[in-house]
């Protein structure tokens, strides 16, 4: 199975496996796409905030409206700023991973911010 599998990019290891899509080095950790036979081109994830912006890793944006958080002090209210944002594919709908100053780190949903 290993010799039909290229070898990792990263540390050069023969013993890669197939996980899904992705292709795993149990040696490094490093994760790839394989490479597809067919020219179709991968398929690139574009997260857009709740006015339609295009939001990207390292973004500033702004809460719109008031969001209840489990087992905080308190909601997160409307205008509080969030630096440096981080794309994710989260738990649900949840694809920012962020720090809130006052509420600590977490994740939010895209259709509750907007681009700052």
């Amino acid at each position: 199975m290993s010799d039909q599998l290229p070898d990792c990019p990263e540390c050069s290891s023969e013993d890669t496996y197939e996980n899904g899509a992705l292709l795993v080095c149990p040696m490094c950790a490093h994760e790839w796409f394989a490479e597809a036979d067919s020219e179709e081109e991968p398929q690139v994830r574009v997260i857009k905030d709740a006015v339609g912006n295009v939001l990207a890793d390292g973004d500033t944006v702004t809460v719109i409206k008031d969001l209840k958080v489990k087992g905080g002090s308190g909601p997160i209210k409307v205008g509080t700023k969030v630096r440096n944002i981080r794309l994710v594919d989260g738990v649900g709908d949840h694809d920012i991973d962020c720090k809130v100053d006052g509420s600590g780190p977490m994740q939010l949903k895209s259709s509750v911010v907007k681009k700052a």
